[in-house]
């Protein structure tokens, strides 16, 4: 028997195979489409998935202005954030983020979703957000 075939797969920086994915957020839920980019991003949908190795995609997120919010959440949801000086605790909403830039708010999003360590540092910086149907990155 050829037990090499057993062999458990671990990725490393040499052998790691990235993709270049577009993401179309024209029409689609918030949470729903930066779970999947968060997945993609992490590597999770490839069968040599090594946790501790930056072994997914890059994503491209393309019309992220035009992405939904089921209900009232646009202005009922409130993100919290502390400065770190006294009465220095901020609000804002998906709305805010949205007004000061689309990226911003998917950025949260799907960085919230990454592990929160050295590696969720360095994969984040595989999404790229773009407002319009445009982007500025060649893929074969």
């Amino acid at each position: 028997m050829d037990y090499l075939s057993y062999k458990t797969a671990s990725a490393n920086k040499a052998t790691v195979q990235k993709e270049w994915v577009v993401v179309d957020a024209e029409g689609q839920i918030l949470g729903r489409m930066c779970t999947k980019v968060a997945k993609l991003l992490r590597g999770k949908y490839k069968p040599n998935f090594t946790p501790n190795v930056d072994c997914g995609d890059n994503v491209i997120i393309i019309n992220a202005d035009k992405v939904q919010l089921t209900g009232n959440k646009w202005n009922d949801r409130v993100y919290v954030r502390y400065t770190g000086f006294p009465g220095g605790q901020r609000e804002y909403t998906p709305q805010d983020l949205m007004d000061k830039g689309a990226d911003r708010l998917i950025r949260k999003v799907v960085k919230g979703m990454l592990p929160k360590t050295r590696l969720g540092n360095k994969l984040i910086n595989n999404l790229k957000i773009f407002a319009g149907a445009e982007h500025k990155h060649q893929h074969p």
